[in-house]
């Protein structure tokens, strides 16, 4: 327990100096860009999945952990960032430069279009809305020739890991970036009070059609950015594949575990679970879903503000802090 603590003060201590989050920051970003140098095939592999979840975690950040809406359509902008690359290099023969643009594009309208109607509504209301999203574009593009129809596409292949692992870092760096400019900008402290209070932002003058519509076409940008990423990696991309409902479950779960509202929760959740589900996949395949889902629940349970929130204080509550989280919770 004291070597915990101890771990926990010193991490607590870098984080909050801003010398040594700075510090920190350049370390961690060296390591991880000089990785595909030094690690296997393997660990570049699952670094870039990793890393493309961490993204789709931060992305749903915006609007789910500093907003308060919790989408569970998130990946609708996933898949039309994914067919924005397929399309543009398989029925366009252009570059995948010019495919991302139009993902992110198309991705940003959508999300401005359907956010003006369904943040109108609240809680489960808002959930169930959101959730119907990829169901229906996946019936869209299953009859739409442009996007392959059912059938997808097969986009010209690149056996370069290193280029989509450097790619998948940079959007990663970009997202997070934005995640901390939000805590330090008028348009992140509105996203907060309408988490907080959504009436009594308006009354204090927050534009919280404009705030919520804003922070959705922001989080479906970076997941698009990622869904192109994942497209032009993968080689080959199809409905069922863009339009898969379990990652909006993965990019929640991450975010929640980490600590939502938080610049760094979301992507030390991400690591975290995928490092757990990697390896109980591993190890004990049958029910590899089955313990995945119960430590899901229990850390929950345990530390409902996230990985960051037990960082910031642990170090002083000790193991109180999980008792009074079972407490909350009246277990």
């Amino acid at each position: 327990m004291s070597q915990l603590k101890s771990a926990l003060i010193a991490v607590r201590r870098a984080l909050v100096s801003p010398v040594g989050r700075v510090g920190m920051v350049v370390v961690v970003l060296a390591a991880l860009a000089l990785l595909p140098g030094y690690g296997s095939d393997g660990i570049v592999e699952f670094a870039i999945d990793t890393l493309l979840l961490a993204v789709l975690a931060q992305s749903w950040n915006i609007i789910g952990g500093y907003a308060g809406y919790a989408s569970f359509g998130n990946s609708v902008f996933y898949g039309l960032g994914a067919y924005g690359v397929a399309i543009a290099m398989v029925q366009w023969d252009k570059p995948f430069w010019f495919g991302m643009g139009v993902g992110a594009v198309t991705a940003v309208l959508f999300a401005i279009a359907i956010g003006i109607l369904v943040l109108r509504l609240k809680g489960h209301y808002f959930a169930i809305a959101t959730l119907t999203l990829p169901l229906v574009m996946k019936a869209i593009v299953s009859n739409l020739p442009l996007a392959g129809q059912s059938i997808g596409l097969v986009l010209p292949p690149l056996n370069n890991s290193a280029l989509f692992y450097e790619l998948a870092l940079g959007l990663l760096t970009l997202t997070t970036l934005t995640l901390w400019w939000l805590t330090k900008s008028r348009f992140g402290f509105g996203l907060i009070a309408i988490r907080e209070n959504e009436e009594g932002a308006a009354v204090m003058g927050v534009n919280t059609t404009l705030c919520k519509v804003a922070a959705f076409a922001l989080s479906g940008l970076f997941t698009a950015l990622a869904g192109g990423i994942y497209a032009w990696k993968m080689a080959y991309l199809d409905p069922d594949a863009a339009f898969d409902i379990s990652l909006n479950v993965k990019m929640i779960i991450m975010a929640v575990f980490g600590g939502p509202g938080t610049v760094l929760g979301p992507i030390g959740g991400a690591l975290v679970l995928s490092l757990l589900s990697d390896w109980l996949a591993t190890v004990v395949t049958s029910v590899a879903g089955l313990f995945f889902g119960v430590v899901v629940v229990v850390a929950v349970v345990l530390m409902p503000r996230g990985v960051a929130d037990v960082i910031l204080r642990f170090p002083k509550a000790g193991w109180r802090y999980f008792l009074e989280n079972l407490k909350a919770h009246k277990i």
